[in-house]
């Protein structure tokens, strides 16, 4: 059980959330997308979000500003997440296009406004699942979505909500958070992405 539990913070892991999201809006999405342009995207994102964000922990790793992957020290989140800020607005600038991808652009947005959340949090020594934030964000997203293209994902949203069920077991379990921060962490995902759809006419 243990095992299970463990394998969801590395699945859920918050690295993965911005391209989990991406992959299930290509997937889903009824607008016609030629393949290349698609996996041209995916690619552009997966190296800014996964890639570049691993090559800098390691950097920050060997000047020893950080000291464990899980950034347990909520001073270690502060760096990082200047860094998630930084790649998401690259993303929202060069990458995704407000007028062909609005509902990419609206998920990237949310994104940043979670990981500038997120940061002012750990400015006052509060640290927020950020587990929690990223699979709440891709959910909150996908709800948005259902009702922009009024159309029912419940199967997707099913599964979200089961994840970042055994998500929150397995932070408790492993003592990495306390209850009040997953719920916090959960907010902090989830609110920004309804909002900035609420608020953008698509």
């Amino acid at each position: 059980m243990k095992f299970i539990l463990r394998s969801f913070s590395y699945l859920m892991h918050p690295l993965f959330m911005p391209l989990l999201g991406v992959i299930i809006y290509f997937a889903i999405t009824p607008k016609f997308i030629p393949k290349s342009f698609m996996y041209a995207k995916i690619f552009a994102i997966s190296i800014l979000t996964l890639i570049v964000p691993i090559l800098f922990y390691f950097l920050l790793e060997s000047i020893n500003l950080v000291s464990s992957k899980e950034l347990s020290d909520v001073k270690e989140r502060r760096i990082p997440l200047l860094c998630q800020i930084g790649i998401t607005i690259i993303i929202v600038t060069v990458i995704i296009n407000g007028y062909e991808f609005p509902e990419l652009y609206l998920f990237f947005l949310g994104i940043l406004i979670a990981s500038g959340l997120a940061l002012i949090f750990s400015l006052f020594k509060y640290k927020a699942s950020l587990h929690m934030v990223g699979v709440s964000g891709v959910l909150s997203f996908i709800i948005a979505l259902s009702m922009v293209y009024t159309t029912n994902y419940l199967e997707i949203i099913s599964l979200l909500i089961i994840a970042i069920g055994c998500t929150a077991a397995s932070r408790l379990q492993f003592k990495a958070h306390s209850m009040h921060e997953l719920i916090v962490g959960i907010l902090v995902g989830g609110l920004p992405q309804l909002l900035v759809f609420y608020f953008y006419n698509i």
